[in-house]
């Protein structure tokens, strides 16, 4: 098994992808909108990339915050609020909003487990800042460590209750990344002790089963290289500080913050200590190349993909409930 989530290129398998997939037996998949039509198209692409893999337990990712980061919205499933609103909910009422979120996330956990899809790349627990890009701040669960974390962990747990894994990103924190790494490579200035704000969330919430790293450079850390490409932020911060020892995989290794050619950039994270690479795009070349240059997943990394997805159980919930007691909440505020 090759230690990558491709992306797909429709809404079906083509006859070149079943083949690639079958030959390169990547460890998993990632959906986004181009690949999602209904209900019925899309339970029977997953089906496929479950037939195509021959493993029942695949990891098929998705990106499904929220907000401006839903790849499932209208008018097929309902649209669905973003971290800002929960955060907005804590500052007059905490428990609420941490039940809100737990509400919010088993509803997402349920809507995706309909359709086969088991693991949600989310919560965020980026820590945002006055000048933290809007990529960012659109999306997070506020400026405070305490709260990120406490909602962090509600989503988590409804996501599990639902059905589905969830995925923290963007460690060690992208709170302070003033430009979108979709296009720019952020660097970061801050010293370690103001760093410790960041990556709070994150050693609170160290126990989760996958994350996701950040394509950002932390000067104090490393001033060569981004995160995703770093062994000193993988080992020592990542794995070392915060203390995550869950599936650790990149954010999508196309986005511009990275330079080089996706086998090489998918081979330097790889090379830094990360356990997947993220390759979104379903460029056929691209695939083929990191394909060739990535050998097989080590038995550690193996172990951590084993350990979280053994967590899937049947999920539980009525998803009709859940969105009423979250519009409940919220109207709190």
């Amino acid at each position: 098994m090759k230690p990558v989530i491709y992306g797909l290129s429709g809404l079906a398998l083509t006859d070149d992808e079943r083949v690639f997939f079958k030959d390169a037996d990547p460890c998993g998949y990632i959906l986004f909108k181009r690949n999602v039509q209904d209900r019925a198209q899309l339970r029977a692409l997953t089906d496929s990339l479950r037939e195509v893999s021959g493993r029942d337990d695949v990891p098929i990712l998705i990106d499904q915050e929220g907000g401006r980061v839903q790849r499932m919205g209208p008018p097929e499933w309902p649209d669905f609020p973003a971290g800002p609103v929960f955060d907005k909910l804590y500052d007059v009422a905490p428990v609420s909003a941490i039940e809100a979120a737990r509400a919010h996330a088993q509803a997402t956990a349920l809507m995706l487990a309909e359709v086969g899809i088991n693991v949600d790349c989310w919560p965020l627990l980026d820590v945002v800042q006055p000048d933290t890009t809007d990529a960012i701040s659109i999306r997070t669960l506020g400026g405070e460590p305490m709260r990120v974390a406490a909602m962090g962990r509600a989503i988590l747990d409804g996501l599990r209750a639902g059905g589905v894994v969830g995925v923290v990103k963007h460690m060690p924190g992208h709170g302070r990344a003033k430009v979108d790494s979709h296009h720019l490579l952020p660097t970061v200035t801050a010293s370690e002790a103001e760093l410790e704000v960041d990556i709070e969330p994150f050693r609170t919430l160290a126990d989760a089963l996958m994350g996701m790293t950040s394509h950002i450079v932390f000067e104090v850390w490393d001033k060569e290289r981004p995160a995703t490409l770093s062994p000193i932020v993988v080992d020592q911060v990542i794995r070392g500080k915060i203390g995550f020892d869950g599936l650790l995989m990149t954010d999508d290794i196309d986005m511009k913050a990275l330079s080089g050619t996706a086998g090489e950039k998918a081979a330097g994270a790889i090379a830094a200590g990360c356990d997947l690479v993220l390759d979104c795009w379903g460029r056929m070349d691209e695939m083929v190349e990191i394909a060739g240059l990535l050998n097989d997943m080590p038995a550690k990394s193996l172990e951590r993909l084993e350990r979280a997805m053994a967590t899937i159980a049947t999920p539980e919930g009525d998803f009709a409930e859940l969105i009423a007691k979250r519009e409940e909440l919220l109207a709190l505020v």
